[in-house]
């Protein structure tokens, strides 16, 4: 199946599909020429929560997550994967049955490299894209944070996370979620519209900067009524701003 969201769709004879995500990150880690200084933990469980959203926000369930590493096996794969299967966990996976992968080997690494796939299941009905309305409002929960901001940010209970993601796909009145990654809230926005063949128009706001990268989904975007926007505050305890509107 066609989509402009950053996932693969499969349609299968008996009316499952198969949903595909994926991340990946360079150039951040524990390693002496990496350039975001962070530990293996940290770098596994932030890219495998990309993937996980992105599967998750299109209504499937993860049933397993590929890991695959440009670094030695120990101690830095042994580190990212704890963090992988950390956010595979909260995810509701079995992080002993749902999660494999690879490492380098035979090649001595100075840098770190990770890319994560994850491999989802779900009806086609059951599919949430191209499920917005006209007169929904487009809510960003989160602040969009990049680099060595979001560490600091995730301290702070700024940005976005797996916990966030599951609280909102039990919200009737969300029609449609969609994490934000490096093209910035303004791509994704235009992403949600085109789905559901609406127009958009961004709101007039200066809380929130539209076109800066938002880093590992440090933002999920939902499309909802306005006049369910106070029982959306009293749901998820992040920042939320109104940055869109359908029609």
């Amino acid at each position: 199946m066609e989509t402009s969201r950053d996932v693969l769709i499969f349609e299968f004879e008996n009316g499952e599909v198969m949903v595909v995500g994926c991340d990946s990150a360079g150039g951040i880690g524990p390693k002496p020429l990496d350039k975001v200084k962070v530990n293996g933990y940290t770098l596994g469980k932030f890219t495998a929560r990309v993937a996980l959203m992105e599967v998750l926000s299109t209504g499937a369930k993860p049933i397993c997550i590929v890991n695959a590493l440009s670094v030695e096996p120990d101690p830095t794969g042994v580190e990212i994967t704890k963090g992988v299967k950390a956010e595979a966990k909260k995810a509701d996976l079995d992080p002993k049955l749902a999660v494999t992968g690879s490492s380098e080997k035979n090649v001595k690494t100075e840098q770190t490299g990770i890319g994560v796939t994850v491999i989802g299941l779900t009806k086609k009905e059951s599919l949430r894209i191209g499920v917005s309305q006209p007169k929904d409002v487009v809510v960003a929960i989160g602040t969009p944070s990049v680099g060595d901001e979001v560490v600091f940010a995730e301290k702070k209970r700024k940005i976005a996370d797996m916990t966030d993601m599951l609280k909102l796909l039990k919200l009737e009145f969300i029609h449609e979620i969609i994490p934000v990654g490096s093209e910035g809230i303004g791509h994704e926005i235009e992403t949600l519209a085109k789905c559901s063949k609406l127009k958009f128009q961004l709101a007039n706001q200066t809380k929130i900067n539209v076109e800066k990268s938002a880093g590992p989904a440090t933002v999920i975007l939902s499309s909802l009524p306005q006049s369910e926007l106070t029982e959306l505050e009293y749901a998820v305890s992040k920042p939320i701003n109104i940055v869109g509107h359908l029609f």
